[in-house]
């Protein structure tokens, strides 16, 4: 199985406050992270995380609570994520700044383009390939975002797309993500309601 999610700021107690997280401390935070992630993922699933684990890679309390969260997590870095201490390299099976793979929903395969931060043009966009970013958490920047991409679908001449420009912010404090590392499945559902 296959999970995506970002922006956790673990130990960032200012991120609380910025996404109007709903917790009273940085604690009831990561518990509720770790059990909803233990709850769901297995040892053998990936978990693609997107960015923006901690504000730092060297706190040996982050390095602990990284090792506790289950499954084969991949990091795509995102620009708060220190990874210069090899022992929280080591709780990775990949580092990476971008990523493609494949996933499936039932019997229908996608293609899925990786990316910390949210990106105007990338590969087969209107044949179908999604992005799956973070970074912009719930702002004015990401409505911005999906609305440039709708604009871009409906106006630009230049380009022929075939099928619909999705991209899909999966920070967890989205209410579809909930703390919650999601399937492809679960996040085209939530997203597009």
């Amino acid at each position: 199985m296959k999970y995506y999610i970002s922006d956790l700021h673990l130990f960032h107690e200012n991120a609380i406050h910025f996404d109007q997280r709903p917790f009273e401390s940085v604690q009831q935070m990561h518990d509720t992270i770790l059990k909803n992630w233990n709850d769901r993922v297995m040892n053998g699933d990936y978990v693609y995380i997107l960015g923006d684990v901690s504000m730092r890679g060297k706190n040996e309390d982050l390095i602990a609570f990284v090792a506790r969260l289950k499954g084969r997590k991949v990091l795509i870095r995102g620009n708060h994520d220190d990874v210069s201490d090899y022992r929280y390299q080591q709780l990775f099976a990949e580092i990476c700044d971008y990523k493609e793979i494949h996933d499936s929903v039932g019997k229908e395969k996608f293609g899925l383009v990786l990316s910390h931060y949210p990106i105007f043009s990338w590969k087969n966009m209107g044949r179908g390939k999604i992005l799956l970013y973070g970074h912009t958490h719930v702002s004015a920047e990401d409505q911005f975002y999906q609305q440039c991409l709708k604009q871009m679908k409906e106006n630009d001449c230049r380009h022929v797309y075939d099928k619909d420009l999705r991209a899909f912010n999966v920070g967890c404090m989205l209410s579809y993500m909930d703390y919650t590392p999601r399937t492809l499945e679960e996040i085209m559902t939530g997203a597009e309601k």
